[in-house]
């Protein structure tokens, strides 16, 4: 399947669908030298992984890492490094009842027209499973930011209608929906919940920051800063858009007002959200993405069957009511990887 990989001198390709054997990812252009072993990457699988709350699907995923390649000695030797995680708590059966029924909001059947079959156990590769893979490359990602003293954190700013007052960092994995305030958080909860109750799922906005980037980093034109990044994001299925800075906001501003102000120093605002012309600039590197709605819900909707015939769908089983939560590490892990990739591609521009 083409479009499994991504990445120019930093490259991973992913593998590996919801209910199959397993799931992971090949990683390529790591640094050689560095000090690398599972728990390193553990670490953010834990904040991704399945069951960790009831506002997560109850599904029992322990993603247990294997490094099976590039690590010797616990140093990363510069070739590719294999990860995997084994399918524990897969249970394709729960599909039958539904396998020959589209699932609105699913890509049942935009993959069944494109390849002419389509793995119904749970979405296959277009389940939010394969980011797994995804989460473990990034993890690698952030640790040769942070040798750069590059650090990443992504936070769930709205769900369910809820929107954050205020921002404070130290509470974001305090709370089960990953907010970063503990009074919106505890009301987004209370809300996903009685969703859930009902059979039904809610959306949200992630925002995520970057700090310790220097300026003068991206390409122009094609390649640029936030467009890679924009791709990387929108790559991941329940994204619908993205936004930098000020955003959407802009269109109602005046060039004078949305203008990032300079000083000797640097910059005396941050809406143009760290990048200018695709490049960075050296102000912290902001952005936000819309989540859609959970499409697995168990309320009834009209579909039509894989012969064309109408009906109706209820989609039972274990699924998120609200996906925020979860998605933060794999913003995190897709920001990472694209910035550490700009900095290899800078080292080759100045070499």
């Amino acid at each position: 399947m083409a479009g499994s990989t991504f990445g120019t001198e930093f490259r991973i390709t992913t593998f590996g669908e919801s209910h199959g054997g397993g799931v992971g990812v090949v990683v390529d252009g790591v640094t050689p030298g560095v000090d690398l072993c599972e728990a390193d990457v553990q670490k953010d699988l834990d904040r991704r992984k399945p069951g960790q709350s009831d506002l997560t699907t109850p599904r029992q995923e322990a993603d247990e890492v294997s490094l099976r390649s590039g690590v010797f000695e616990g140093k990363t030797t510069g070739t590719p490094i294999l990860m995997l995680l084994h399918n524990r708590d897969a249970r394709p059966g729960a599909y039958d009842d539904i396998k020959n029924k589209f699932r609105p909001g699913h890509a049942d059947f935009t993959y069944l027209r494109k390849y002419g079959l389509r793995d119904w156990r749970g979405s296959g590769r277009a389940s939010g499973r394969e980011t797994a893979g995804r989460v473990a490359a990034g993890a690698v990602a952030k640790k040769l930011l942070a040798r750069r003293g590059v650090s990443i954190f992504a936070y769930t700013r709205a769900a369910a209608g809820v929107t954050c007052e205020s921002v404070d960092t130290d509470v974001i994995e305090q709370n089960p929906m990953r907010a970063c305030d503990l009074q919106a958080a505890g009301e987004m909860a209370r809300r996903v919940s009685e969703l859930r109750d009902a059979g039904d799922s809610a959306g949200g906005i992630v925002e995520c920051v970057t700090v310790g980037l220097p300026a003068g980093l991206g390409e122009p034109v094609f390649d640029k800063l936030d467009a890679q990044l924009a791709k990387a994001i929108l790559s991941v299925g329940a994204v619908k858009g993205v936004e930098f800075g000020m955003g959407f906001d802009a269109a109602n501003m005046r060039g004078s007002e949305h203008n990032d102000a300079m000083r000797a120093d640097g910059f005396a605002t941050n809406h143009a959200g760290g990048v200018i012309g695709g490049i960075s600039t050296g102000e912290p590197l902001l952005f936000r993405l819309a989540v859609k709605p959970t499409s697995s819900v168990s309320v009834e909707q009209q579909t039509a069957t894989v012969d064309g015939a109408e009906t109706t769908i209820r989609t039972e089983g274990r699924h998120d009511p609200c996906i925020c939560p979860r998605i933060v590490p794999v913003v995190e892990a897709m920001t990472a990887i694209v910035l550490e990739d700009f900095f290899k591609r800078q080292v080759a521009l100045h070499a």
